[in-house]
């Protein structure tokens, strides 16, 4: 393990913590007026899955832990958990519920996410930062709502809620940030 500045710390990386090994889900820099500038970090514990919330200054420094990442193709999940195939030597890798939990919504099988390994563990699962889903359920928009960027719900064929325009209909493809859930456009 490796010492670095928070500063230098990117979302998706793992650190050590308190002797635990957590994954950096959100870094964000702050700089308040009449105030010390700060980093406000979000991190998951990989073997508790607890999630914390801490305030680091922009000199203080954490240990990095290495990790490697590599595609793995979803397949299904049954009781034992979530079933990934790598695309090339086709190893079956099932991952616990608990890493999946935060990410359900945009599991789509063979569609390929990057699975995060800790020491051949796997330790986290990043789908890809856009996808396209279709849209199965959406309300009709009522005629007079018209103003801009003016939303509503749809779910789309994984179970995901979203807020969507309101000229979208069920059926079509849209294009969603798997970071923050957003709507981002029409498929093509």
């Amino acid at each position: 393990m490796s010492k670095a500045k928070i500063t230098s710390i990117r979302r998706g990386q793992a650190i050590s913590h308190n002797n635990d090994v957590c994954m950096v889900e959100e870094l964000v820099h702050k700089t308040p007026p009449n105030n010390r500038a700060y980093v406000q970090a979000t991190i998951r514990s990989l073997s508790t899955g607890k999630v914390n919330h801490l305030r680091f200054t922009p000199t203080d420094s954490v240990e990095v832990v290495p990790v490697t990442r590599d595609d793995y193709d979803y397949s299904y999940v049954d009781q034992a958990g979530y079933h990934f195939l790598h695309s090339v030597t086709y190893d079956d890798i099932i991952v616990p519920k608990h890493l999946v939990e935060g990410i359900k919504g945009y599991l789509v099988e063979n569609q390929k996410y990057q699975l995060v390994f800790i020491n051949e563990s796997v330790a986290n699962v990043e789908p890809p930062a856009v996808m396209e889903f279709v849209v199965e359920e959406a309300p009709e928009g009522l005629k007079g709502d018209s103003t801009t960027n003016v939303f509503k719900s749809a779910k789309v064929e994984t179970g995901l809620e979203v807020q969507v325009p309101l000229f979208i209909k069920p059926g079509e493809r849209i294009r969603i940030n798997t970071e923050d859930g957003k709507y981002l456009g029409r498929a093509s």
